[in-house]
């Protein structure tokens, strides 16, 4: 790759490497990092006139060690505020979701990396020009930022980017958003991603032949959906997921041992990932490999029955509260029973206006106040992933709309789908098969 020198206002950037297997938008991307002149401002001299954002680097004779001239006026710097400021918790639940939107550019935890402050900004900005744009936008700058945190999601196979692992990439990205917007000085360590995406486990483990026994917790961004040729259903595959072998070190035996772990979720989130393990590593033939079996998904899951103990009495209450709510919508009484899980994880009601569009209880969305979960959750967006290969294919996504429409986003290409649709793209053959769904949960207020 060449190295250039680029001149703007009094300053001279030295050594900036342009990728010319990148179209220029990306070279832009860089100098926004070096000097805060956004791409769409920056005005760059190269042969034939200015540099455009999808121009061909083999036309534009660019040498090595030759010195740009770049024109353009930097972001402003940020002024100090006039109010003084709110802390995310005590924000209503449905703005803490954006809280990332608002992370500041020029303000980073002293524990914070700079690549991981960068992807942050990225992120935000992102956030910013989608919500800006009617029109496709092409994220150069959080692509760019996102692989010099991440390597591995720019590796390249005969010069082009190679199949990546988007529940990985997902998890990643998450877990630089958690250290990013926790607030270290807080007492409480507060972790605004966590609350939205944190599931808290709480796990047994047992050794049959030792007879030991000990628990643990532990917080995980996503549940597993285990694949096997007993799994017809997302219930069948949470409850596999939550269940496994481990060897390890058995203290009274002085050897490994097989222990037995059983996991109950301890606590939930507000937007509920579920992966659905399609990859897996093929012993055999030494190479990934996917599973295609058709699993069924619903459009309301509840995991009542997923849950620990502890949890199940805090859930009681408010579902009681959601089930009188829903009945009343359907002219019927108040019900006396205790709320236990209902019929797997199909629908706590057939009542289709017991919420509005974005799957919340109308009470908790009417006021902005605190609220309780429930444990039922109504899928909101589903990632699929069409092809038989694993290091191959094409990822889609679909989305539930705040209007309860749903769209397809085909990179560039919005299409509206039907919500009948959204349940059929369950595996079993070439097309378009769930990997991540998204679940938002339904609560009532407290």
């Amino acid at each position: 790759m060449p190295t250039v020198s680029v001149k703007w206002q009094k300053e001279v950037f030295s050594s900036v490497e342009i990728d010319t297997s990148q179209p220029p938008y990306v070279f832009k991307c860089q100098l926004y990092d070096l000097t805060g002149v956004p791409p769409e401002r920056q005005k760059i001299m190269v042969k034939g006139g200015l540099l455009k954002d999808d121009a061909d680097w083999s036309t534009l004779g660019v040498k090595q060690g030759q010195k740009l001239m770049m024109m353009g006026t930097a972001d402003e710097i940020m002024k100090a505020p006039e109010k003084a400021p709110v802390f995310v918790e005590d924000l209503p639940e449905e703005e803490q979701v954006v809280a990332v939107v608002r992370y500041p550019p020029s303000v980073r935890n002293n524990d914070l990396d700079q690549s991981s402050h960068l992807l942050t900004v990225a992120t935000r900005d992102l956030f910013n020009e989608l919500d800006k744009n009617v029109k496709p936008v092409a994220p150069m700058q959080f692509w760019t930022v996102l692989r010099k945190k991440y390597p591995q999601f720019g590796q390249l196979n005969n010069g082009l980017f190679m199949q990546q692992d988007a529940e990985e990439c997902w998890t990643q990205i998450l877990y630089t958003l958690s250290q990013a917007l926790s607030l270290p000085s807080s007492s409480e360590n507060l972790d605004t991603v966590k609350g939205l995406f944190g599931i808290e486990l709480v796990s047994r483990v047992h050794c049959a032949e030792s007879g030991e026994e000990s628990s643990e917790t532990e917080s995980v961004y996503s549940l597993k959906c285990h694949i096997s040729q007993e799994v017809n259903h997302l219930h069948e595959g949470l409850r596999h997921g939550l269940k496994s072998e481990l060897e390890k070190a058995s203290p009274s035996l002085g050897r490994s041992a097989i222990y037995l772990k059983d996991s109950r979720i301890n606590g939930l989130p507000r937007y509920l990932t579920i992966q659905f393990v399609r990859f897996f590593w093929k012993r055999e033939s030494n190479q990934k490999a996917k599973i295609l079996r058709k699993v069924d998904y619903p459009l309301e899951l509840d995991v009542y029955d997923l849950c620990s103990d502890e949890l199940r009495k805090k859930l009681d209450a408010p579902r009681k509260t959601l089930r009188d709510e829903e009945g009343k919508k359907l002219g019927l009484k108040s019900s006396e029973k205790s709320s236990g899980p209902v019929d797997k994880d199909v629908k706590m009601s057939d009542a289709e206006g017991s919420k509005d569009g974005t799957g919340e209880s109308s009470n908790a969305s009417s006021q902005g106040g605190l609220v309780h979960l429930t444990g039922v959750y109504d899928l909101v967006a589903v990632l699929t992933h069409k092809g038989r290969s694993a290091d191959s294919g094409h990822y889609v996504a679909w989305v539930k709309q705040e209007n309860g429409k749903w769209i397809q986003y085909d990179d560039d290409n919005p299409i509206p789908q039907r919500e009948e649709d959204i349940p059929r793209l369950s595996g079993g053959g070439d097309w378009h098969m769930a990997y991540i769904c998204m679940y938002k949960a339904r609560v009532v207020p407290m």
